[in-house]
């Protein structure tokens, strides 16, 4: 405690200096010598050299005295903590969540923390004690976008009068990671500050904030799963459900900000995760989206009586960076359990990397009827000599290998991936070479994005942002394709993980009834496909129905379409 450090150095202010050993008769200078194969020592090093460490001053002190000096009291606990008029019990809070379908996921973390702290929920931001922003880094885009939301909230809480309780602003996840020293300059408005791994400390963090002060906590963990935390749903209404397998992110592909925002991969404990799936299932949820930076990597060593020593099996002609892992629960462990919980909700997993796509989970994805069949495959370049530079550990040929594989052991399968146009250095041979993958690969939905360089990342460090803005707009939007549908329309998703719109009309209640009832999110509808676009397919909606019937009834143009996700 600082009173026991101002206490070890007064002591140790106090004591004489050592005496020097002598090396010469009595009376004469006294001459400290010093080892000839080290550097001599200055005199305060000397007048230290016989004073108490400070493991043996704490084992002098009296047990039932330490932290009080002479004539001090005992501390007590900081006055953030105990002061009058900092209670945060009740408060309201307002979250706003933008990025990935992982900061949804962060949200219900962060609310089920904070609503066991008695925290209630604001249905406003005007209303609101609190207002937590869970933000995403990932592209200079949607930090921007938490820049000018900033600038609105400012104008909010200016107009906070005296009789109400001051606003406080929080910002929360990978902007916050990554741009802490920038917010705390920049934004003075912003009262609180807390990294991906700090959820847990934002109870105290608050309490910090309430008292006038900024807080912060940034630190990275290499073990917080947050395996003990139930997820509560900021939407009730919905029928799907995002449950975090793993968090962080080994692969350090050069453009990538998520290793240094979001720190090194560790897995969820497999207990906590099929626990949470039972609840849902149990809640009525119809479709759980299993989330991870690099999902398919997941990896459980928390049982011994669980390890193997079976290596993890890559995609063939895929390497790493990293050592391989020799032992734990894999994905396919993963699938295989989660899949047997309810028959009746389906399983979605995001987001992989095609590296460990072993042929034990293709052939349980092709095996279980409710483990969808669509896999998000991203490629980000059709280019091997881009994709060299991006660090991705594959090659075009490779890549093309996999999906041809892919397809064979799970026909119709759905495919979708991410694309980054305008990477350092590429020329316009490379973005022909991504535009012809995407002519050969027919993927069902793509995700396109011109490149944004990130500070931290091998490519900020070792390459040259050389493609003009100008020049990644236009190769952008040679990539991207559009859908569009009416209000008047529902829209759903396939097992493909496809995009289905369909007309909101009344239809039969299974496929042999004449009774007709509307249709409501959660509900599994039986399609009759009449269109598709490069992003979405129309159709007209037969009959409600279970996943088990659907099979006898679902073909290429009929689609089983999971309303309301």
């Amino acid at each position: 405690s600082p009173a026991i450090m101002r206490r070890f150095r007064a002591v140790r202010g106090l004591l004489p200096s050592p005496v020097p050993r002598a090396h010469g008769p009595p009376g004469a200078a006294t001459v400290v010598r010093h080892r000839q194969d080290g550097p001599a020592q200055p005199p305060s090093a000397a007048r230290l050299a016989g004073a108490p460490t400070l493991r043996e001053f704490l084992r002098a002190l009296p047990q039932d005295n330490v932290g009080s000096g002479p004539g001090e009291q005992a501390e007590g606990p900081p006055p953030y903590l105990s002061g009058p008029g900092v209670s945060c019990s009740g408060r309201r809070v307002y979250f706003e969540t933008y990025g990935c379908q992982m900061n949804v996921n962060d949200t219900e973390i962060a609310w089920s923390i904070l609503q066991k702290n008695g925290y209630v929920k604001s249905s406003s931001c005007a209303e609101a004690d609190v207002i937590l922003l869970v933000t995403c880094s990932i592209r200079e885009k949607a930090e921007q976008t938490i820049w000018n939301r900033l600038k609105q909230l400012a104008t909010l809480k200016s107009k906070r009068t005296k009789s109400q309780v001051p606003l406080k602003i929080a910002i929360l996840g990978c902007m916050a990671e990554r741009l802490k020293e920038e917010i705390l300059e920049k934004e003075k408005l912003v009262d609180v500050i807390a990294g991906p791994d700090s959820y847990r400390d934002l109870p105290r963090l608050l309490t910090v904030a309430e008292a006038g002060q900024k807080a912060v906590n940034v630190l990275l963990s290499l073990d917080e799963t947050y395996a003990d935390v139930m997820p509560v749903q900021v939407n009730t209404m919905t029928k799907s459900a995002f449950v975090s397998v793993m968090r962080g992110c080994n692969n350090m592909c050069s453009y990538c900000i998520v290793p240094f925002t979001r720190g090194r991969e560790r897995s969820r404990p497999i207990s906590s995760i099929l626990k949470e799936v039972k609840m849902l299932s149990d809640q009525g949820v119809k479709e759980v989206m299993l989330l991870g930076q690099n999902v398919n990597s997941y990896c459980d060593t928390s049982e011994v009586s669980l390890h193997t020593k079976e290596p993890t099996h890559l995609s063939r002609g895929f390497n790493t960076i990293y050592k391989n892992k020799l032992r734990g629960l894999r994905f396919a462990d993963l699938l295989d359990q989660v899949s047997r919980i309810d028959p009746e909700m389906r399983i979605r997993f995001t987001s992989p990397h095609p590296k460990d796509f072993p042929d034990e989970v293709l052939c349980l994805i092709q095996e279980r009827a409710n483990i969808c069949k669509h896999i998000h495959l991203p490629a980000q370049s059709g280019s091997t000599a881009v994709l060299k530079a991006m660090r991705r550990g594959y090659t075009r040929e490779a890549y093309l290998e996999l999906v041809e594989h892919i397809r064979r052991i799970i026909p119709g399968i759905s495919l979708s991936s991410d694309i980054i146009a305008g990477f350092c250095g590429e020329t316009e041979d490379d973005h022909l070479q991504t535009i012809s993958l995407l002519r050969e690969v027919r993927y069902n939905i793509g995700y396109l994005f011109a490149y944004s360089m990130r500070k931290k990342t091998h490519s900020y460090h070792r390459l040259q942002d050389s493609v003009p803005a100008i020049v990644k707009q236009r190769r952008l939007e040679e990539l991207i394709t559009t859908s569009k549908r009416s209000k008047m329309e529902l829209c759903g998703r396939s097992d493909g993980n496809i995009k289905v719109i369909f007309p909101s009309v009344e239809i039969s209640c299974d496929w042999s009834s004449g009774m007709l009832a509307s249709i409501k999110p959660g509900d599994y509808i039986l399609v009759q496909i009449t269109s598709a676009s490069s992003q979405s397919l129309k159709g007209t909606p037969i009959c409600h129905t279970t996943l088990n019937n659907s099979t006898r009834m679902t073909s290429e143009n009929r689609k089983t379409v999971s309303y309301g996700q």
